[in-house]
C-alpha cells in the first residue's frame, strides 16, 4: 500500500510538472547524443532488415499454414487494434530521445497557489505587559507569568498550528511599544520564525526594549507598511494578528489619527485580530475595549478578551480557524532538471505495449 501510494504521489508530481511546463522553456545539454542514439538504433535496425532480407528463410521450417479465413468478416479494424502494441512503443521513443537529451529549465517564474494566509503577528513588548498571566499549561518553561511572555507562548502555538495544518502561510513578525520593528519579513519559513519568537522572548531582551509605552495603532500601520512593501495589498488573505494587553487609549500614532490608520488597514484589506491579554478582565471590563472592540471590527476582523488560558487558547484556535484560504506566490527555478517526466512517459507507453502483448491473447494473434 505504502509502495502504490508512493507511485501516485510520483505520478501526480510528475503531471503537475508537466502542466506547468512549456517546451520552448528547456534546454538541451545533450541534443547531439540524443541525435547519435537515435541514428544508430535507426541504423541498427536497418542492418537487421537487410540482413533478414539477403539470408532469407527456408520455406519448409520457417512457414505456417493458416485456415483459410472467411472474406465476409470485418477484419480492417481488428487489423488496425492488433498494431497497439506497436504504436505504443513507438510513441514512447520520441519521450526516451527527450530525456536522453538532458533537459532542463534555466531560470523562470510561474505562480503557484497554496493553502494559507499573509499573516503579520505583531506582540505588544511595552512596559505594561510585565503584568501577570496565568498560563501553565501553555507556557510552563516561562522565566515569570508575565503577559509578555505568555503573548509570545501564544503566537508560537498559532504558529505550530499553522505548521500542523499544512499551510505554507507567508508569516511576518512585530515587536511593538511605541514604535514597531520588524524582526521577520514575510516568509514561509515556520522554523524561523518560532527562533525568532524564541529570541525576543529572552528576558534580557525583553528589559532592553527601549520602548515602553503602549501604541497598538503604530503596530496596525507598521504591518500595513509591511504588506505595502511586499506588494500585497491588491490581494486578498492579507491577516494581522495583534497580542497586546490593551493597555492603550492614545488613539493616534506619529500624529496620524486611529481612523486614518485603520481606514489603510480597510483599504489594504488586511483585517485586524486583536488578541487582548489582560487576565481576569471579560470582554467590556477593560476600559479600553471600548475604543478597539468596534475599531478592529470595522476592519473585518474580531476582538478576543483573553481573560485566561482557556480564552486564550480558544482565540488562537478560532483565529486558525478562520484563517483558511489560499495564496499566490511567485517561484523561481533554476537549472531544474526534467528528465525524469520524459523517461517516465517512455517507461509508460512500453510497459503499455509489453503488458498488451504478453498477457492480452488478442493482441497475440496475426493480423
Amino acid at each position: 500500500m505504502t509502495t502504490w501510494f508512493a507511485l501516485k504521489g510520483l505520478l501526480v508530481d510528475q503531471f503537475t510538472e508537466w502542466r506547468s511546463l512549456s517546451l520552448s522553456d528547456l534546454h538541451f545539454d545533450r541534443s547531439t547524443d540524443a541525435w547519435l542514439g537515435l541514428a544508430a538504433l535507426f541504423g541498427v535496425s536497418i542492418i537487421v532488415l537487410v540482413a533478414r532480407a539477403i539470408i532469407g528463410r527456408q520455406p519448409a521450417r520457417h512457414r505456417v499454414v493458416l485456415p483459410a479465413v472467411p472474406a465476409s468478416l470485418p477484419l480492417q479494424s481488428r487489423r488496425a487494434l492488433l498494431s497497439l502494441p506497436l504504436v505504443l512503443a513507438l510513441v514512447g521513443l520520441p519521450f526516451l530521445v527527450l530525456a536522453f537529451a538532458d533537459p532542463h529549465t534555466a531560470l523562470i517564474s510561474h505562480e503557484v497557489s497554496y493553502p494559507g494566509r499573509r499573516i503579520c503577528i505583531a506582540i505588544d513588548a511595552s512596559g505594561s505587559m510585565i503584568t501577570p498571566f496565568t498560563a501553565k499549561n501553555l507556557n510552563p518553561l516561562a522565566p515569570t507569568e508575565a503577559a509578555f511572555f505568555t503573548s509570545i507562548a501564544a503566537a508560537e502555538r498559532f504558529i505550530q498550528l499553522r505548521m500542523n495544518g499544512h499551510y505554507r502561510d507567508l508569516v511576518s513578525l512585530v515587536e511593538f511599544g511605541n514604535e514597531a520593528y520588524v524582526v521577520t519579513p514575510f516568509t514561509n519559513d515556520y522554523e524561523s520564525l518560532l527562533l525568532n519568537t524564541s529570541l525576543i522572548a529572552d528576558p534580557i531582551e525583553f528589559e532592553r526594549f527601549p520602548n515602553p509605552q503602549t501604541l497598538i495603532a503604530k503596530a496596525i500601520e507598521q504591518a500595513v507598511e509591511l504588506f505595502k512593501a511586499f506588494k500585497f495589498l491588491d490581494a486578498s488573505g492579507n491577516l494581522l494578528v495583534i497580542f497586546s494587553d490593551g493597555e492603550d487609549t492614545i488613539a493616534a500614532s506619529s500624529g496620524r489619527p486611529l481612523d486614518d490608520i485603520l481606514q489603510s488597514a480597510v483599504d489594504a484589506n488586511v483585517p485586524v485580530y486583536f488578541v487582548r491579554t489582560n487576565y481576569g478582565l471579560a470582554k467590556g471590563e477593560h476600559i479600553p475595549d471600548e475604543l478597539w472592540i468596534p475599531a478592529v471590527e470595522r476592519t473585518g476582523g474580531q476582538f478576543f478578551a483573553a481573560s485566561d488560558e482557556a480564552s486564550l487558547l480558544a482565540a488562537i484556535a478560532e483565529i486558525d480557524r478562520v484563517s483558511t484560504g489560499t495564496v499566490r506566490v511567485k517561484e523561481y527555478t533554476r537549472q531544474e532538471p526534467r528528465f525524469a517526466m520524459f523517461a517516465l512517459l517512455a517507461c509508460l507507453c512500453w510497459t503499455g505495449a509489453a503488458i498488451s502483448k504478453l498477457t492480452i491473447p488478442f493482441f497475440q494473434k496475426f493480423p
